[in-house]
């Protein structure tokens, strides 16, 4: 479903101060300015837009499908041409999206049956479905061998389940193994995953041995991943984590090279987990960063003939998506202001959960779409609509005054939000819609959810 609509980059004297943009540290940057400003414009195209939506739509996701596909790009632009870049379908797993994901050539990384069966009907071919999970039954590996998807296994159990299915079925999928480098753990703890203790992958420290003993056992195991974590891990910390990886595999490929009867290990999945730049920062690491850092610590990883492959989720779709929220009605008391608006933990859980790891800048508009000018003298709670009381997105933020009827910005909520919806109140999921900001044209992803949908989903 397509519309017409009109958005053009409106480059405003950033000397003046005839528009303040807070956030929920009380910074701004430039970058947040210009965001917010296309935001805003964006808003009131749609906002006037016949038919486009109705007084049932309390809540808007947005999704700028050209920020997607140049940050697609830029992955492939750096890195090196045979390299694959699998997306992680967790990040974001609307289909039309995924779709288009498919048409750009891209991999998919899924890590559930499900999510695989979802790749495959969006046109992702098996050599470019990457099926990650530390939990996978006989029967999902079973699936995966029969259609040759690729492979990484998660623990010596599961090598011994694949090789026994292996026997059962004929198939050319390229099988790997998880390795934990254990290299410790970023800001974050619950996006880590490298650490002495994680529940993803093998330790290396701990079972470099019987690792090696596996490559030397199954001559069909060709590849390794490894995946430090993701938001809060810098940079320095992925880079060493893959280095210890990939020294093991050069000292793997040594000893098989000389026990002479299989092909050395020729695959390095590097997985994902560049952080996302959610305060807009000037000088925050990209991609061309961590690529001159992984090119200066592990040069053979370029110059030998090792296949990458990628798995970028967040640094492919967060700066992508925003959401529009109406606001419902304002509670003012004396020394501090709450604003109800109709997304909370529903679509921002770990936000709501993990106020101190977890940022988003916050915009205000008027019910028109048109951003709001000046400060409140009272600071703000920007409250969701559940019914527990830590459903607050965000805490004592510096915004214009915020009237009923206003609309709350909150900006980069492109990944790991709707797809990790709570289904708690069993709120609708809103209408979804992705534009261009170089076209005149913008289309609904994904319609709001109906009653009977939720009544079907509980049924």
């Amino acid at each position: 479903m397509f519309h017409e609509c009109v958005l053009k980059r409106n480059w405003i004297n950033f000397a003046s101060d005839a528009i303040e943009i807070y956030d929920m540290s009380g910074r701004i940057t430039t970058k947040a300015f210009i965001r917010a400003t296309e935001m805003s414009q964006l808003l009131q195209k749609v906002l006037a837009t016949p038919e486009l939506i109705d007084a049932d739509d309390s809540a808007l996701i947005f999704y700028d499908i050209g920020l997607i596909e140049n940050r697609i790009n830029e992955v492939k632009d750096v890195f090196p041409a045979t390299a694959l870049h699998a997306i992680a379908m967790k990040a974001n797993p609307l289909m039309l999206i995924l779709k288009k994901l498919a048409k750009m050539e891209t991999g998919i990384e899924v890590a559930s049956l499900p999510e695989l069966m979802m790749a495959e009907a969006a046109g992702f071919s098996a050599d470019k479905i990457i099926f990650d999970s530390p939990a996978k039954t006989d029967e999902e590996i079973r699936y995966a061998l029969k259609r040759n998807i690729r492979l990484n296994a998660d623990s010596f159990d599961e090598l011994e389940r694949i090789a026994a299915i292996k026997n059962e079925c004929s198939t050319t999928s390229v099988i790997g193994v998880r390795i934990n480098p254990q290299t410790g753990t970023g800001t974050i703890m619950s996006t880590s995953v490298s650490g002495e203790r994680s529940k993803f992958g093998i330790p290396l420290d701990d079972n470099g041995l019987q690792l090696q003993q596996a490559f030397l056992r199954y001559n069909w195991l060709s590849a390794v991943h490894v995946h430090i974590g993701s938001q809060g891990c810098p940079v320095r910390l992925l880079v060493t984590g893959i280095k210890k990886v990939f020294d093991f595999v050069e000292t793997m490929n040594e000893t098989l090279t000389k026990n002479g009867n299989r092909e050395a290990v020729s695959i390095v999945d590097i997985g994902g987990g560049l952080p996302v730049n959610y305060f807009q920062e000037e000088g925050f690491p990209g991609m061309q960063e961590y690529l001159l850092n992984l090119r200066q610590a592990i040069p053979q990883l370029f110059e030998k003939q090792y296949k990458i492959i990628t798995e970028f989720g967040r640094h492919i779709h967060a700066n992508a998506g925003w959401v529009a929220s109406r606001v419902e009605n304002v509670k003012r008391e004396k020394d501090y202001n709450i604003a109800m608006i109709h997304l909370g933990a529903d679509m921002f859980l770990r936000e709501c959960y993990n106020p101190s790891d977890w940022h988003h800048t916050i915009t205000v508009t008027d019910s028109y779409g048109r951003l709001k000018t000046g400060l409140d003298k009272n600071k703000y709670w920007v409250a969701g609509p559940l019914c527990f009381s830590g459903d607050v997105v965000a805490r004592d933020v510096e915004l214009p005054a915020v009237e009923a009827g206003d609309y709350i910005l909150i900006h980069d909520t492109g990944a790991y939000t709707l797809s990790m919806w709570s289904r708690y109140n069993s709120r609708q999921i809103p209408k979804v819609i992705g534009y261009h900001n170089d076209t005149n044209q913008f289309e609904v992803l994904k319609k709001r959810e109906t009653y009977d949908d939720l009544i079907r989903f509980w049924s």
